[in-house]
């Protein structure tokens, strides 16, 4: 995890420095998991045993700290992404895919709608994580094009923008945990142009 963590950090830093960005990042995961998103930052300051302005220093605004947090799991949806490229049926490929994604951004509840707001706003320190993304999607959905089981005129950056507001409906709805495989194949059955496997 160390190891991870200091990837993320945008400098290299003193000992001293690197402990307390370690245990900001520890903290704010632990308070975005158990309270989401918008858990108190002077909260996650606190309990890694830090002031605000420490916090501050590492992470100008919750966006970035939000960021830093995710890049880990976002990591884990690209080397996912790759690993589809090698699929020999790119239909299927893409499914499977648009449901890890899902699935990340139901890990924290208010990181969908950070991920949405993402999309319409490049200089925003959360597109780190949505571009990328956005980058592997679009791969994997030329190639479910390629063999005629995606309409050519359907775009990366709408099915992002719909795989989150699926996340989003699905946290707004957590007592119905079938809600987004529901969603996400009525979804895919509105991009098809032959049946997907996997999509029903």
């Amino acid at each position: 995890m160390a190891t991870e963590i200091t990837r993320a950090s945008p400098r290299p830093m003193r000992a001293d420095a690197r402990r307390n960005y370690e245990r900001l990042l520890v903290e704010a995961r632990t308070a975005f998991t158990e309270h989401g998103t918008d858990a108190s930052l002077e909260d996650i300051a606190r309990r890694a045993g830090v002031g605000i302005g420490t916090l501050y220093r590492h992470f100008p605004n919750r966006t970035a700290l939000m960021s830093a947090i995710f890049q880990v799991e976002v990591d884990g949806l690209l080397a996912r992404s790759r690993e589809l490229l090698a699929s020999p049926e790119p239909c299927r490929a893409l499914v499977d895919w648009l449901r890890a994604c899902v699935a990340h951004a139901s890990t924290y509840r208010g990181l969908s709608r950070a991920l949405l707001a993402a999309q319409s706003d490049e200089a925003s320190a959360m597109s780190r994580c949505s571009l990328p993304l956005r980058e592997a999607g679009s791969v994997l959905l030329a190639r479910a094009q390629a063999v005629g089981a995606v309409r050519p005129d359907v775009g990366i950056t709408d099915v992002m923008q719909l795989t989150n507001a699926i996340s989003l409906a699905a946290e707004q709805s957590p007592d119905d945990p079938e809600l987004p495989d529901r969603l996400l194949t009525l979804t895919l059955r509105g991009l098809q142009t032959v049946p997907c496997p996997d999509a029903e």
